[in-house]
Order: structure tokens, then C-alpha cells, then sequence
């Protein structure tokens, strides 16, 4: 094992009301709000959603199930854990429906909340669902009095970066995490 460097970006925007068009989902998809019940499925989604990703490298529970599962409780039973903006993203066009999107949502401080794991299982993708699911959980950190939200985003992530700037977040804070790597 090696240990190496990742450059993550800390992005943030201000929160101004949700427009209904930025929450719409495309027929046959649906929200689900945060339910203690759901936590298992939030973490098999999250494990889903970054298993295969750089980010499994950089925050090695996100490449296990049980790493998924813990690190859920452990969001889940934050203080300042924000339900409101704790969201599942469910497929409803099969006759079981299939979780398949994730947010939870923190507030380190009064005015601000900070956006975790924020994942769409890969076969989802560039549907729009992300942001949507984005979208949501913003609304649910005005709806509890934040001002402003932020986030971190690992840069070779270019396909999120680019997708948070388009939705209004500019870039704060370069950061580094130290993560052990595999030597080849």
C-alpha cells in the first residue's frame, strides 16, 4: 500500500426559493423523504452509486456494503443530521419499485448545509435524476433556514464538477485527502 493525495474541490452556492420545474421528475420516478426504515436502502444505493468510482479510493467505505451501511448510521445519527434534506430516489416503472438515487444532508452551522453523497446508480445517469435529486435536497435545507449550501467534489469527478457549476456552485476551497492506495 501507498499513500497518496486527491485534490477535492469545496463548492458552494447561496439557496434562493426552488423553481417546481428544477424538482420535476420524469414520469414513472419519485422522492422519497428520509425514513429511519430506509436507511438500508440508502446505503445499498450509495454502495451502487460509488463502488466502481474514484471516490471508493478516496473514502474506502464507499466501496463496501457494510462501509455503506455504517457510514449511513453514522450520518443518520449526527446531531446535526437534516432529514429534510435526506432524500431516496426511487423507479417506480418496474412492478418493484428500485431505489436508485441518494442524498443526505448536514448543518454544520445555523446558516449553512453541506450536501453528502450525492450518488445515481451509473445505469441512470444523464437524466437529469441527479440534479433533480440535487434540487430537492437544497429546497430541504432552506425549508430549515439555511442560507447556504456547500459541498465536496473529487476533481478527476469532472462530470459532477461540470454539473455543479451549471447548477450555480463556484468553487471555495481546493482541499486535499490523504487515502491509501493500492501499488501496482
Amino acid at each position: 500500500m501507498g499513500v497518496t493525495y486527491f485534490k477535492r474541490y469545496r463548492m458552494e452556492t447561496g439557496l434562493r426559493e426552488i423553481e417546481s420545474s428544477q424538482l420535476a421528475l420524469p414520469k414513472g420516478f419519485r422522492f422519497a423523504a428520509w425514513d429511519e426504515a430506509l436507511l438500508h436502502l440508502h446505503a445499498r444505493v450509495k454502495w451502487e452509486c460509488f463502488r466502481k468510482e474514484l471516490d471508493a479510493t478516496v473514502f474506502p467505505c464507499l466501496g463496501s456494503r457494510d462501509g455503506c451501511q455504517q457510514l449511513m448510521r453514522d450520518i443518520a445519527n449526527r446531531s446535526n443530521f437534516v432529514p429534510e434534506a435526506t432524500w431516496l430516489l426511487f423507479d417506480d416503472r418496474e412492478s418493484i419499485p428500485l431505489p436508485i438515487g441518494t442524498v443526505q444532508g448536514l448543518r454544520p452551522e445555523a446558516y449553512q448545509g453541506a450536501i453528502q453523497n450525492l450518488g445515481v446508480i451509473p445505469e441512470y445517469r444523464s437524466k437529469g435524476l441527479g440534479k433533480a435529486l440535487l434540487f430537492k435536497a437544497l429546497d430541504g435545507f432552506a425549508s430549515v433556514g439555511c442560507q447556504m449550501a456547500h459541498l465536496e467534489v473529487t476533481v478527476q469527478n469532472t462530470a459532477a464538477v461540470r454539473l455543479y457549476h451549471r447548477l450555480g456552485f463556484r468553487r471555495v476551497e481546493t482541499v486535499f485527502k490523504l487515502a491509501d492506495v493500492a501499488i501496482a
